[in-house]
């Protein structure tokens, strides 16, 4: 066993900061560090629900489908505020698979047929909870049964393009595309893009 896995935190207090759009708490916890030193830290989290992203690639065209929305965040930070970005969305009590099916479907109008798990990861463990589940399909033009764009009565505005897959990479060197969960995927599809038929 490593020292550091004998490190120890213990969670001392918690306490609600916000509880709107997302809840916000503040902690206190001892933590008893790699040396056996114990500390009294303090520590803010995003208490996020699961969520959800996919890939949908159209290997004839060799194309994927991105969407791209405002982001506040980012517009608060000095990036682009409309981010270009897979389709994703929160769980909202649905099993991944069909959660990622129905965001598909709302965001980008596309009716996906088989879907592929690749993995799940956190994209900002030392601030969220949040573990976002990610897929991949095989799409083609017949499978676009909407225009998409999002649900009015969530007050979405959601453009849909559609991009080389080559020229998806291209953009993220570029810093056209900034959003992590994104670049994870279009990395993925780089990678992958031959065994995806």
């Amino acid at each position: 066993m490593s020292k550091f896995e004998k490190a120890r935190a213990e969670i001392v207090s918690e306490k609600t900061l916000a509880d709107q759009w997302t809840r916000l708490s503040t902690f206190e916890l001892d933590y008893t560090d790699s040396r056996g030193e114990k500390h009294r830290l303090k520590r803010e989290v995003y208490h996020r629900t699961p969520a959800a992203c996919i890939l949908l690639y159209d290997p004839r065209h060799e194309t994927v489908v991105l969407v791209r929305q405002h982001r506040l965040p980012a517009q608060l930070v000095g990036e682009p505020a409309w981010m270009i970005e897979v389709p994703a969305g929160l769980l909202d009590g649905d099993h991944p698979e069909a959660a990622i099916r129905r965001e598909a479907m709302e965001e980008t109008g596309f009716r996906v047929r088989d879907v592929r798990f690749l993995f799940k990861a956190m994209t900002s463990p030392g601030s969220s909870t949040e573990v976002i589940h990610f897929f991949a399909a095989v799409i083609d033009t017949t499978d676009r049964v909407a225009d998409g764009g999002g649900l009015a009565e969530e007050h979405e505005d959601i453009e849909v393009l559609e991009v080389r897959l080559s020229d998806a990479i291209v953009m993220i060197e570029k810093g056209d595309i900034r959003d992590a969960k994104t670049i994870m995927l279009l990395q993925w599809g780089a990678l992958n893009a031959a065994g995806l038929k």
